[in-house]
Parts: structure tokens; C-alpha cells; sequence
């Protein structure tokens, strides 16, 4: 089955050979995403509670622009330069979602794309 690419114009443009998202059957696969401004396509300044939500901003403008809404999200996975940053990613991650969460895996890496502080990926699910 070819890949079928969803693109958000309201996001980041990719600074990658990536798509924002793929589809396979009823499951979007987004990329993961990096706090950048989709007007200026830098880093944003902040700490990591501006940069997740700087993150989700990008990753619901993909996801809303496939023709889904964060309620169909199913899976995360969070990437944190720092876990000490756990707390304040997880406080605005709350602001995103509501019960019953997506399942969710957060791990800390060594470094990320323009020196984020987090990098967030999801799964959404067409109902």
C-alpha cells in the first residue's frame, strides 16, 4: 500500500526529507514536532511549558487539517532533553487532552533538532 502523506499549511514547514503525517488505513501517523513558530520557522523562545505548547499548537494544526481533532489522538510519545522538565511538559500536556488520556511514553534524549527542549509524536485514529 503507498504512503498517503497529510500536510498541515498551518504548520512548520519540515526541515527534514519527513511528511507532517501519514496515513495508513484509519491510523495518522504524525511526525514529531519541535516548538517551532510556523510564521517565523524558528525556534520559539521559552521554557518548556511555551515550547509544549508551542508543540501541540503544531501537531493539532496537522491533525485538525487531516480532518481529525485531538480526541482522536490514541498514542504519544514525549521527548525531554531534561526529565527535571517532566513536571512543566505534563502540566500542559493536561491542557490538551481530556479523560481518557492517550497512552503515552515519555523518554529522555541525548539532544533534539535546533536545540528544543521537547519533541512530541502522536497517533490519531479516524472514529
Amino acid at each position: 500500500m503507498p504512503r498517503s502523506a497529510a500536510f498541515s499549511p498551518r504548520g512548520p514547514a519540515a526541515i527534514g526529507p519527513y511528511s507532517h503525517a501519514v496515513w495508513a488505513g484509519d491510523l495518522l501517523y504524525c511526525s514529531g514536532q519541535t516548538p517551532i513558530d510556523p510564521t517565523t520557522t524558528k525556534l520559539i523562545d521559552g521554557d518548556v511549558t511555551a515550547q509544549t505548547h508551542r508543540v501541540f499548537d503544531n501537531l493539532q494544526a496537522v491533525v485538525e487539517d487531516a480532518g481529525l481533532t485531538m480526541d482522536d489522538v490514541i498514542k504519544c510519545n514525549v521527548y525531554l532533553t531534561d526529565m527535571a522538565n517532566f513536571s512543566a511538559m505534563n502540566a500542559a500536556y493536561t491542557t490538551r487532552f481530556s479523560a481518557p488520556f492517550p497512552a503515552r511514553t515519555t523518554v529522555a534524549v541525548a539532544g533534539l533538532p535546533l536545540n528544543a527542549s521537547v519533541e512530541i509524536e502522536l497517533v490519531a485514529k479516524r472514529p
